[in-house]
């Protein structure tokens, strides 16, 4: 199974050149340690050491000298200078000498007859992959390299026929491109739509002994499962969302073979989680305070302030100590965002900010404030220009200094509310689904309460 890419190279040849071929990378450490070394390790290390670079129309060692050579001939040294590829294979899925030959082979298959490529293969990984480094300019005719979707579906489908030709596997359903926001925080391990969706199938997975025992706790988690056979791909989707996701996005261990291979190791342990989990009994009565006073006197939070306490309540962020944990995964997913709601709650409440009308005239009174201090400001760099006298200087600059601060303060506060504007409708969707899974939750338990006090 390889996985392919490409990108245009508009910067610098040579680094791109140098980087494929960096010794560091290409030197194969595990393939040397398996060689028959003689005593003398010192010469053997030296002579037979190996390096996994190939160059196609050009040789390895002035790859980036004769690659210059044709664009200069032709004279187009300027736009995107070369292309980039890379070819990725599952760790140990390949030895060194196979990833380089498939590299090698995809490259005299796809461009061998008008570009030049260094094919290098990097073994400083726990997977093998190869870099492919094409020329933009072609040594036949001069004309450069079309990178496009066809060129990129192109390479693809010859990676993926060359690993079937070495009974490798293929990609049956590649997941396409993921967001740079999203694979990042995936890779933090925050709480993303698909990571939520991973952890919900796992928690179901490990605690269920059939299908519909899975369906059931997945929905008890806030998704539901659709597999029909008369569909093409299986999907989960939120209670709350009409968009489902194809279970190929979340990876090879969630399609449903593989979920169903996860279940059929449960154990007996698992079972009794299982009707735990979805059947929770009130062991102890709660206990019961009694106050002195009246809420009467207590004066009432209410508008946007009351709803965004309540929101950062619900999410877990406050009282201190809150062992609030959200159970709708919208409510989850939302907690990636805390620090942003926590500057949102303080302006409310700072300002008073009520309504979403309140929060317009916030915007549009900061927005003339802004004005008014970038005019006084520029006031200031106008004398500037023309005073001669240090102390003056001295004290214009404070001036400038101070209205610089005001603005940066006062920017900082439009773009906080002008967030809460474009925010406010996702929370109260947010805090309706959560409520949605409020009472779906607390209805067994109330049943549970009934029965004890009985």
């Amino acid at each position: 199974m390889a996985t392919t890419k490409i990108w245009p190279i508009r910067d610098n040849l040579k680094r791109v050149v140098d980087y494929a071929a960096n010794p560091d990378k290409t030197e194969s450490q595990d393939l040397m340690q398996t060689l028959h070394y003689a005593a003398n390790t010192i010469k053997t290390s030296e002579q037979e050491r190996a390096y996994f670079v190939t160059g196609i129309n050009c040789h390895a060692e002035n790859a980036y000298k004769q690659m210059h050579t044709v664009k200069a001939h032709f004279g187009k040294t300027g736009g995107n200078v070369a292309y980039h590829c890379y070819q990725s294979f599952a760790p140990g899925e390949v030895t060194p000498e196979q990833c380089h030959e498939i590299g090698v082979q995809l490259a005299q298959q796809l461009w061998g007859d008008r570009y030049q490529v260094l094919v290098t293969t990097h073994l400083d990984r726990n997977h093998l992959h190869n870099h492919l480094v094409i020329n933009s300019v072609s040594f036949v005719d001069g004309k450069k390299f079309n990178d496009n979707y066809r060129a990129y579906y192109a390479m693809r489908e010859a990676s993926d026929a060359l690993c079937q030709a070495h009974g490798l596997s293929v990609i049956k359903n590649p997941n396409g491109k993921t967001p740079r926001s999203i694979y990042f925080a995936e890779k933090n391990g925050e709480p993303t739509r698909y990571n939520l969706m991973r952890e919900a199938i796992d928690r179901a997975a490990s605690m269920s002994f059939t299908m519909t025992q899975f369906a059931a706790a997945l929905k008890k988690q806030g998704y539901v499962l659709e597999i029909n056979p008369k569909r093409k791909y299986p999907t989960i989707r939120a209670l709350n969302s009409k968009k489902p996701v194809r279970l190929y996005h979340l990876g090879e261990n969630y399609l449903p073979d593989k979920i169903k291979e996860r279940i059929l190791h449960n154990t007996a342990r698992e079972r009794q989680q299982y009707h735990h989990f979805m059947n929770p009994t009130l062991k102890t009565l709660p206990k019961r305070m009694q106050y002195k006073g009246s809420y009467s006197a207590v004066r009432k939070m209410s508008g946007l302030r009351a709803l965004y306490l309540y929101y950062c309540y619900r999410l877990g962020a406050i009282p201190k100590n809150n062992p609030q944990k959200p159970l709708s995964p919208e409510m989850r997913e939302a907690c990636r965002r805390l620090k942003r709601y926590a500057k949102q709650v303080r302006l409310v409440c700072k300002h008073k900010l009520d309504t979403d009308v309140d929060v317009q005239g916030f915007v549009g009174k900061t927005e003339h404030n802004i004005q008014s201090i970038i005019v006084l400001r520029n006031g200031i760099y106008n004398k500037l220009r023309r005073c001669r006298e240090p102390d003056e200087i001295l004290s214009l600059k404070q001036q400038r200094g101070q209205y610089t601060a005001e603005l940066s303060a006062l920017r900082k506060d439009k773009r906080v509310a002008e967030t809460v504007l474009a925010d406010i409708g996702g929370i109260r969707e947010q805090l309706r689904a959560e409520h949605q899974m409020q009472r779906s939750e607390h209805a067994p338990r109330q049943n549970a309460e009934r029965r004890y006090a009985r």
